[in-house]
């Protein structure tokens, strides 16, 4: 599985952003997708996901950005969305789109979990 992450960009405190996950495999439907971002001299943290044909596939976010983002996926088009509103000095990051088709639900939220990542797409809220 190949992921294309995209949509990052510098923005002002307060503003939106969407960011993009494009996937190549057919079975886009059945994997688990997760946001995860990684802010500079920190760790990977989570951000968001949500879980695959066959399951609760209810978004499940970060206490850090509920409220705030909304995950969504299109699974026509191989593709899922990270809707970023009110953003925050603190959202700035590298953002890391991430797959899994055998994610437990104790693992969702954790980066060890997935084995599929795309390339990362930067995000910067300037104050």
């Amino acid at each position: 599985v190949q992921l294309q992450a995209f949509g990052g960009g510098l923005v002002q405190v307060g503003y939106s952003l969407r960011l993009s996950c494009a996937a190549s495999t057919r079975a886009f439907s059945t994997y688990t997708m997760g946001w995860f971002r990684q802010a500079p001299g920190k760790e990977r943290e989570f951000v968001a996901t949500i879980t695959g044909a066959g399951r609760a596939g209810k978004p499940i976010y970060a206490d850090s950005v509920k409220g705030r983002f909304t995950l969504s996926r299109d699974n026509a088009k191989n593709m899922v969305y990270l809707q970023m509103n009110s953003l925050k000095p603190e959202d700035t990051a590298v953002y890391y789109c991430a797959a899994d088709r055998n994610v437990i639900s104790s693992s969702l939220t954790r980066p060890g979990a997935y084995d599929y990542w795309g390339q990362g797409t930067l995000v910067t809220v300037s104050s």
